[in-house]
């Protein structure tokens, strides 16, 4: 008997150590900074896509961003208004649908999940290599969304849907006024010509 109860300790203590040197994976918090206005630098990867552009958040709902590469995006500029979206390319304003570009698509993603964590009173996740990853879960997909030490965005994937941006030079943006939306005088043939143009030379882009 005394040996089935010194073999029976000796188990649990071994068990006992096995456990307390298994780290535990705990829910980390910070300071949530992606509910203020922010400009940042981002490199988009879609699937072949490459490009670089510089996003801001004006605020809920309203973001824009604008790209400088690759050749074929580079000027396009698009304005994502409390669901309205609109687009300037080389100076011409016009109205896009919502599903024109996968570009433009995984953008909505991108606003859908930072405005959802931007209403939290703390960001809570995982840490890895000092960010903060935060899952979550879209219609077209799950997601995770990384912040850095002070809470702002660092990067923000996709796997699923073969898409990664990654944040640089995020800084609070308080002095950009967003832009207006197009002025009624804009004619319908410059509306055609404008969308035709953009239509061509995104699809080259992402083909």
């Amino acid at each position: 008997m005394k040996k089935l109860f010194t073999s029976f300790f000796a188990v649990f203590m071994i068990f006992c150590f096995a456990s307390c040197s298994t780290p535990m994976k705990s829910t980390e918090k910070r300071q949530n900074n992606l509910n203020c206005s922010f400009s940042s630098k981002a490199l988009i990867s879609l699937d072949k896509l490459n490009a670089d552009a510089t996003i801001k958040r004006l605020g809920d709902g309203m973001w824009e961003a604008e790209f400088e590469s690759p050749n074929t995006l580079s000027g396009v500029k698009l304005t994502f208004m409390d669901g309205n979206v609109s687009a300037d390319y080389k100076g011409l304003s016009f109205s896009v649908p919502r599903s024109a570009l996968p570009v433009k698509a995984m953008l909505l993603n991108l606003i859908d999940a930072v405005d959802e964590n931007a209403r939290k009173e703390e960001l809570k996740g995982s840490e890895n290599e000092g960010m903060l990853e935060i899952p979550g879960s879209l219609e077209s997909g799950d997601y995770t969304l990384s912040v850095d030490e002070n809470g702002y965005i660092a990067a923000f994937s996709m796997p699923n849907n073969l898409l990664c941006i990654t944040f640089s030079e995020v800084s609070p943006d308080t002095s950009y006024t967003p832009s207006t939306e197009p002025s009624s005088s804009s004619t319908a043939e410059t509306t055609e010509i404008a969308s035709a143009a953009v239509s061509t030379e995104t699809t080259s882009a992402i083909s």
